[in-house]
């Protein structure tokens, strides 16, 4: 998707990179048409539709350890299987830590869900 995000993955584990690779898939797979920004200084790539910090859908926020998957609004997001972590007002984040817990169901469920209502946001829920 974009070239500075594979700048700013090295230096990170091989594992971390591998599961950055299938959580970024995934996610180019449920959003159609998003874009990639990455932020050097964070050390995430954030992935929304248009400029800005209002425009993004989620992150990736990397680690030595693993990744997360970072939902802007996620407080609002509705999550049966208690993935969502963090204690701020308005993020959450599912953490993982395994190559496996990007196959779960309930994490696509989340990616969809941010989605919808970034579009209900935007005046756009299609």
């Amino acid at each position: 998707m974009n070239k500075k995000t594979d700048e700013l993955l090295q230096g990170y584990p091989e594992l971390v990179v591998s599961m950055f690779s299938r959580l970024r898939e995934l996610i180019s797979e449920q959003l159609n048409g998003i874009n990639e920004t990455p932020d050097f200084s964070s050390k995430l790539i954030g992935y929304g539709y248009g400029q800005g910090y209002k425009h993004t859908v989620c992150t990736i926020i990397l680690s030595k350890k693993g990744v997360k998957l970072g939902l802007w609004r996620g407080t609002e997001l509705p999550d049966p299987k208690r993935l969502l972590q963090g204690s701020g007002k308005v993020h959450r984040y599912v953490a993982i830590e395994h190559e496996e817990d990007i196959d779960n169901p309930a994490l696509v469920k989340l990616l969809v869900e941010a989605d919808k209502a970034y579009r209900v946001r935007m005046g756009n829920p299609e």
